[in-house]
């Protein structure tokens, strides 16, 4: 039996890709936009598991690919290795540990800086340019802002459950 928590992540994925489309690039820094979904995979990440986090950033980025246009392939690898990375970070015990500190944010930076490099690789037309700029204008900078949004959304993380 599917569990209802699958098919919300599912569908939390819909209204953050329109967000994500429409809304951050008017928030962005000369070209470096945040990741959203990301942010809502890395989530997921650390309360499902890591199996569960490689399975949904394949989804989220084969939907990304599909929906937006982009290269077949590219989102949906880096979202599973992003997923993958994050979901090293899923306990039980330090769960909550993970979500309402800091440690979210640097996880986010971590599965930000792969997912951002591998989409870099793929995306990037211009060999002439140097490997290094590549990489800090596509891959560190993004996760940097990416980070730091999720920094700001801890704020309304609840400190403790209701029930």
């Amino acid at each position: 039996m599917i569990k209802p928590q699958y098919i919300i992540s599912i569908i939390l994925f819909f209204p953050l890709l329109l967000i994500q489309t429409t809304i951050v690039p008017l928030l962005a820094i000369d070209t470096v936009i945040p990741d959203l979904i990301l942010i809502l995979l890395v989530y997921y990440s650390i309360t499902q598991g890591q199996i569960y986090g490689s399975v949904l950033g394949f989804v989220y980025g084969f939907l990304f690919d599909i929906i937006t246009g982009s290269l077949i392939g590219s989102s949906m690898i880096a979202k599973t290795l992003a997923g993958f990375t994050a979901g090293y970070f899923s306990s039980e015990n330090k769960q909550d540990q993970y979500l309402i500190s800091y440690n979210f944010a640097l996880i986010v930076l971590l599965s930000s800086l792969i997912d951002s490099t591998i989409n870099a690789f793929f995306s990037s037309l211009n060999f002439t340019s140097n490997i290094f700029m590549l990489f800090f204008q596509h891959a560190l900078l993004p996760a940097i802002y990416t980070a730091s949004i999720a920094l700001m959304g801890m704020i309304f993380y609840p400190k403790r459950k209701l029930f």
